[in-house]
């Protein structure tokens, strides 16, 4: 791979070459899942954790402030960690006789 890159990063146009040198130089971190199969080789579950947040902002037109837009976005992080977890969020927030739902 190493010749490939040497061989066609001076005939690459601008953005090209910027993606060559950046696979010349950073390597090890490219292909870092390659040598160590638990790393998954891309960011699906990064992407599958903000849908919710997107999805809410696309349905709702977005918070007016940015007091509101934390407040939600806070809430959304425990929506999204009970559920990598495994656990009700209903439960989370309902203790005893305590419960608001």
């Amino acid at each position: 791979m190493h010749s490939l890159i040497a061989q066609w990063i001076d005939l690459a146009g601008a953005t090209a070459g910027q993606l060559l040198r950046s696979l010349r130089d950073k390597a090890h971190q490219w292909w870092y899942f390659l040598e160590h199969p638990e790393v998954p080789p891309d960011n699906n579950q990064a992407e599958r954790s903000l849908r919710l947040a997107v999805t809410k902002r696309k349905v709702s037109g977005g918070s007016r402030s940015m007091e509101r837009f934390q407040h939600t976005a806070n809430l959304l992080t425990v929506v999204q960690t009970c559920r990598r977890q495994g656990r009700s969020v209903i439960d989370l927030f309902c203790t005893g006789s305590n419960c608001r739902f």
